[in-house]
C-alpha cells in the first residue's frame, strides 16, 4: 500500500508521545527518582528498626483515626507494608523511600511548569534528593518522610493554577493539604503561607472563586476523620504538641532556626540554587507571575521563626524554590558565552556530584555497624543510626528475667514500659518468646490501658527507679539492658535497669487517670 493511504510510515513512529521532549524529560525524571528509591531500598536493612519506626509499628496494630503523636496516615501505611512484606525492615521502610523517589519527581515537573528544560528539571530534582531530611526519611518510615511529599504536591498545583489561571487548581492544592493534615500537622504552617501569598499578590482575587473554597472545604473533608477522633478524645494532640513544644525549647533544638536552614534542611551546597529561586519569582520579569511562590516560603519560615518550630519544619517548602532557581540558572547560563556555559555546567555537576556523595555516605545507612565512619555518621544523623541497634537483646534480656520468675509471677504478669520504642520492641520481638502485654503510660500507649485483668507483678523496662520506688511496694533490680554490638542506643540508655516490681500502691484505676504523658 502507497506512503499516506493507511499503511504504516517508518518516519512516523508507533507511539508518537514516547518521542515528545516532554515524554524524555519525565521518563529522565523517573529514572532519577528510580535510582534515589533504589539507593535508599539497598541500605534500608543494614542496621534494624529505628526507634521512631518502632512508635509507628505499634499503632499500626492498633488501626484508628488518629493517635496522640500524629494523624493516621502513617500508620495505615505502615500497616499495609506490614500485611504486604510482614516484618521485614526493607519492606517496612519502602514506602518512605518511594515517596521521597515521588517528591523528586515532582520537583522536576514542577522545575518544566515554571519553564525549565530538561537539565534544569533534573538539577532541581536532584537537589531536592539530597536536601537533609529527604536523605534521611528516605531510609526509614517516618511521617516526615509523608509530609515532604505533600508539601511539594500542593506547591505544584499552585503553580499551575498561576501558570494558567485555572482556578479548577485549588481543588488539588485542597487534596494535597488534607493528605497533609492526616499526615504531620505542621503542614498547618504551609496553609498559613499559603493564604498570606494569596493576600500578597495579585492571587486575591480567587478570593471570589467558588474553586477556592471548594479547595478548602475538599481538605477539611479528607481530614474529618481525624478531627471527629480528636474532638472524641478530648484533642490530645494539643496535649501532645504543647509538651513536645516545651521540650524542644527547654533543650534547645529550636535555636539556631535560621542557620540551620543552610546545612542542615537543604544541603549547602543547594543554598544558591534555592535563592536563585527566590530570586527568580521576586525580580526576574519572567518570574513575576509566579511571586506567590516566594511570599509562600517567606510567610510561612515566618510563622514557624516566631512559633519557634523546629528547623525541619521548614525543609518541604525548598523544592519549589529548587524548581524556580534550575529555571533562572538555566537563564544565567544563556546569557553565557560557550566556554562559560560549559565551565558553569561542568561546576555546578561536580559539585553536586560531591554533595550526592558525601550525603549518601554519612546519611544513608551504609557504614558498617561500628566503624569510624559509622561513629562519623551517627554524629552527623543526631544519633538516628544508634536508635536502630538493640531492640532484639533488650527484648531477649526481658525474656530471661520473665522465664526466672516463679510461676505465680507469670500468671499475672506485664512488661512496662517507659517509652514508645520500648513498646513497639516488645510487641515486634516479644511474641517468639511468649512474651506478655506491655503496658505505657507515653502518648498512644495510655489510652489503651492496664489491660483487664490487671497486672499483678512487672517487668519494667526505661523507667526511672525513683518513681518505682514510690509506686510500688517491692522493686529489685532484675537485669540491665546490653547490646551484644557494643553500641550504646540513647534510646535505652537512661535507664539501662531492668525491674520487677511488685503491688502498685494505690488500685490501678485511680493511678492510670494520672499516668499519662507525652514524648
Amino acid at each position: 500500500m502507497p506512503r499516506g493511504q493507511g499503511g504504516d510510515n517508518p518516519s512516523t513512529p508507533r507511539y508518537p508521545f514516547l518521542h515528545t521532549d516532554a515524554a524524555r524529560d519525565f521518563g529522565a525524571l523517573a529514572l532519577l527518582a528510580l535510582a534515589n528509591v533504589l539507593v535508599h531500598t539497598v541500605a534500608s536493612n543494614r542496621y534494624g528498626f529505628h526507634r521512631d519506626e518502632l512508635l509507628t509499628f505499634e499503632n499500626a496494630r492498633h488501626p484508628a483515626w488518629g493517635y496522640a503523636v500524629y494523624p493516621p496516615l502513617t500508620p495505615f501505611l505502615a500497616r499495609v507494608a506490614l500485611e504486604t512484606f510482614g516484618t521485614s525492615l526493607r519492606g517496612f521502610r519502602l514506602f518512605g523511600a518511594i515517596s521521597q523517589g515521588l517528591m523528586m519527581l515532582l520537583t522536576g515537573l514542577a522545575t518544566r511548569e515554571l519553564g525549565g528544560k530538561r537539565e534544569a528539571q533534573l538539577l532541581a530534582a536532584l537537589a531536592a534528593g539530597i536536601a537533609g531530611p529527604s536523605l534521611v526519611h528516605g531510609s526509614f518510615l517516618s511521617y516526615t518522610s509523608f509530609d515532604n511529599l505533600w508539601w511539594v504536591l500542593a506547591a505544584c498545583f499552585v503553580i499551575r493554577l498561576l501558570k494558567t489561571g485555572d482556578a479548577r487548581w485549588w481543588v488539588g492544592v485542597g487534596a494535597a493539604i488534607g493528605l497533609g493534615l492526616m499526615t504531620k500537622y505542621t503542614i498547618g504552617f504551609l496553609v498559613i503561607g499559603i493564604a498570606g501569598a494569596t493576600l500578597l499578590t495579585p492571587a486575591r482575587r480567587h478570593l471570589k472563586s467558588p474553586w477556592l473554597w471548594c479547595g478548602a472545604t475538599v481538605a477539611l473533608l479528607v481530614a474529618m476523620p481525624n478531627v471527629v477522633w480528636q474532638v472524641r478524645h478530648h484533642f490530645v494532640s494539643l496535649e501532645f504538641v504543647k509538651s513536645i513544644h516545651e521540650r524542644d525549647i527547654g533543650r534547645g533544638w529550636t535555636d539556631f532556626f535560621l542557620l540551620n536552614q543552610l546545612w542542615k534542611c537543604t544541603n549547602c551546597t543547594t543554598v544558591p540554587l534555592w535563592c536563585a529561586g527566590l530570586w527568580y519569582v521576586f525580580k526576574a520579569p519572567e518570574g513575576g507571575r509566579y511571586r506567590m511562590v516566594g511570599w509562600m516560603y517567606v510567610v510561612t519560615l515566618a510563622a514557624l521563626l516566631l512559633a519557634r518550630g523546629r528547623d525541619y519544619y521548614l525543609a518541604p517548602a525548598y523544592p519549589m524554590l529548587f524548581a524556580a532557581g534550575a529555571v533562572q540558572w538555566e537563564k544565567w547560563l544563556s546569557a553565557m558565552s560557550i566556554p562559560s556555559q560549559r565551565a558553569a555546567r561542568r561546576v555546578t555537576w561536580q559539585v553536586l556530584a560531591v554533595a550526592v556523595v558525601l550525603g549518601v555516605a554519612v546519611t544513608v545507612p551504609y557504614a558498617p555497624l561500628g566503624s569510624a565512619w559509622w561513629r562519623l555518621a551517627d554524629v552527623v544523623n543526631g544519633g538516628n543510626f544508634n536508635s536502630q541497634v538493640g531492640w532484639p537483646d533488650m527484648v531477649e534480656s526481658v525474656a530471661r528475667i520473665r522465664d526466672s520468675l516463679p510461676a505465680r509471677d507469670r500468671a499475672a504478669l506485664a512488661v512496662w514500659t517507659g517509652d514508645d520504642g520500648e513498646t513497639g520492641a516488645i510487641s515486634l520481638y516479644g511474641p517468639s518468646y511468649g512474651l506478655p502485654r506491655t503496658i505505657s503510660g507515653m502518648n498512644s500507649g495510655w489510652m489503651r490501658g492496664y489491660g483487664d485483668p490487671p497486672p499483678e507483678t512487672v517487668i519494667t523496662v526505661g523507667m526511672d527507679p525513683e518513681f518505682l520506688r514510690r509506686s510500688f511496694e517491692s522493686c529489685e533490680v532484675a537485669g540491665r539492658v546490653t547490646s551484644r554490638s557494643g553500641i550504646s542506643n540513647y534510646s535505652l540508655s537512661s535507664y539501662p535497669e531492668l525491674y520487677v516490681c511488685r503491688h502498685l500502691r494505690q488500685p490501678w484505676p485511680e493511678f492510670w487517670k494520672t499516668y499519662q504523658y507525652f514524648g
